[in-house]
């Protein structure tokens, strides 16, 4: 790899970076917040699960516009508006308003992503590929560990308010470095040899069967007449993307990528996983802040061994696919779920009160560091095996609707259990272990999806795919 193209992955990862980090540095914000704001417990799951809401429906059609017209501008659009957003909710009087512009930061953070993936795929060939790939999930991983531990040290250090203004303003001037360099360092202009088009009814379509998960978790009024909405909205996108496909266009949802048996079942785990994860550290940082009454730092303090460990596992995620492929990840998704059932175990076993709260904590402790050093070995292993089930030239659409899958997870993760919590008429407690539970749900599905996936062969990672371009894999795959 050439000093240009590391710069390029530099400011991809920068990039990256940047926007995943965004969501789980706000877990431990929430508090501060409506304390300062006066905000409903619908807003507040709002400001939380719709950045992953637009997150998830931008990634593909801003996908398809940087095929169409170049990724330059809208890599560095995406930051622009991401970054605008971040200073409009940190600015803003009115929790609405936070809402509102998380909203706009979901967005601009899913303009920028699938120009990262599609970036790898334009420039790098064979096993640089892979390795570009692979430090995209691990960056991922890292900073949703990493992000409690930040936001709470910020909030000790300036308090609850201006302290959750400056957490959503974290991550400016990563912005403000990245896009001069991407608009300096970045190619211009369309990338040669791909076609492709925007389906913009597939898009419609996605989006009402996504509102209709999550607005009946989020209270919002008549949120119910939109789950009415999902099914039927499923059932219209499988047929439009058929009667898409069979016009010799390329469809929202690749139809040879769905009839991948491995590739499937690894988007799964992702999803699976991937709003397990985040899910779970929201729930307890609501928990150790509410009802222990834990500072701000202290509760981020639980995330602390999670990020340990996902950052020393990480480094071994490479040689885990290599020597072990799928196995390897199963093994590390059940030790997740061991982790997962310590924290739902001390839950509901130990004290969890002022004063009589230790056990506790060191129990909830251990199962993150469980969980953590699991996710390293889940996270970039599990892409790179899925990855290598995509026909040769669909890898950045592939990657796409991955990262699509595990953000409307996300979005419909962060919803439930803020529910639960915010809402639990139970208690805090009974709450909090109902919301604890459900993300070992989860963690036991993606646990069940890579053991369905176990003893097949996929295509070699290093192997070079970029003589045929996306159309042409179309054509392939067509039946």
């Amino acid at each position: 790899m050439d000093r240009g193209h590391r710069l390029i992955l530099l400011v991809c990862l920068g990039a990256g970076w940047t926007t995943l980090l965004d969501q789980a540095i706000l877990t431990v914000d929430l508090p501060a917040l409506r304390a300062s704001l006066g905000a409903s417990d619908a807003t507040l799951q709002w400001v939380m699960a719709g950045y992953s809401l637009t997150f998830g429906l931008a990634l593909v059609p801003a996908g398809r516009l940087g095929d169409m017209f170049g990724r330059r501008a809208f890599f560095a659009g995406g930051i622009a508006l991401f970054a605008a957003g971040g200073i409009a909710a940190a600015c803003a009087d009115r929790a609405w308003l936070v809402a509102a512009a998380r909203l706009a930061q979901g967005a601009g953070a899913g303009t920028v992503n699938p120009q990262i993936i599609g970036l790898f795929q334009d420039l790098f060939r064979g096993r640089a590929r892979a390795r570009a790939l692979g430090a995209y999930a691990a960056i991922g991983g890292l900073s949703a560990s990493a992000g409690p531990p930040l936001g709470g040290l910020i909030l000790q250090l300036a308090g609850p308010d201006p302290g959750w203004r400056l957490v959503l303003l974290a991550n400016l001037p990563f912005a403000l470095v990245t896009v001069p360099l991407a608009l300096r360092v970045l190619p211009p202009g369309r990338p040669s040899g791909r076609r492709s088009d925007l389906d913009l009814p597939g898009v419609l379509l996605l989006g009402v069967a996504t509102l209709g998960a999550v607005l009946p978790l989020v209270g919002t009024p008549g949120g119910w007449r939109w789950a009415l909405l999902a099914a039927p909205a499923v059932a219209g996108l499988v047929a439009w993307e058929r009667r898409y496909t069979a016009r010799g266009r390329t469809a929202l949802l690749l139809p040879a990528l769905m009839r991948s048996r491995g590739y499937v079942l690894g988007t799964l785990v992702a999803m699976c996983y991937f709003g397990a994860t985040l899910a779970l550290n929201l729930v307890l940082s609501l928990y150790l802040q509410e009802d222990l009454g834990l500072p701000p730092l202290a509760a981020a303090a639980m995330a602390l061994p999670s990020a340990l460990g996902f950052a020393a596992a990480s480094a071994l995620g490479a040689s885990v696919v290599g020597r072990y492929g799928r196995p390897g990840v199963t093994v590390a998704l059940a030790a997740a779920v061991a982790g997962v059932g310590v924290d739902a175990a001390a839950v509901a076993v130990l004290p969890g009160r002022p004063g009589a709260d230790t056990a506790l904590i060191v129990a909830l402790a251990a199962g993150q560091l469980v969980t953590g050093v699991a996710g390293g070995l889940v996270n970039a292993p599990n892409q790179a095996l899925t990855l290598e089930h995509a026909p040769p030239g669909a890898n950045g659409l592939s990657a796409a609707i991955l990262q699509l899958a595990q953000r409307l997870a996300a979005a419909v993760g962060i919803a439930a259990v803020t529910a639960l919590f915010l809402g639990g008429a139970a208690g805090g407690r009974v709450a909090l272990l109902h919301g604890v539970l459900l993300c070992l749900g989860l963690v036991l599905l993606a646990l069940v999806f890579a053991i369905a996936d176990r003893d097949r062969p996929g295509r070699d990672p290093g192997r070079p795919s970029h003589q045929t371009s996306e159309h042409e894999a179309l054509e392939v795959a067509r039946p």
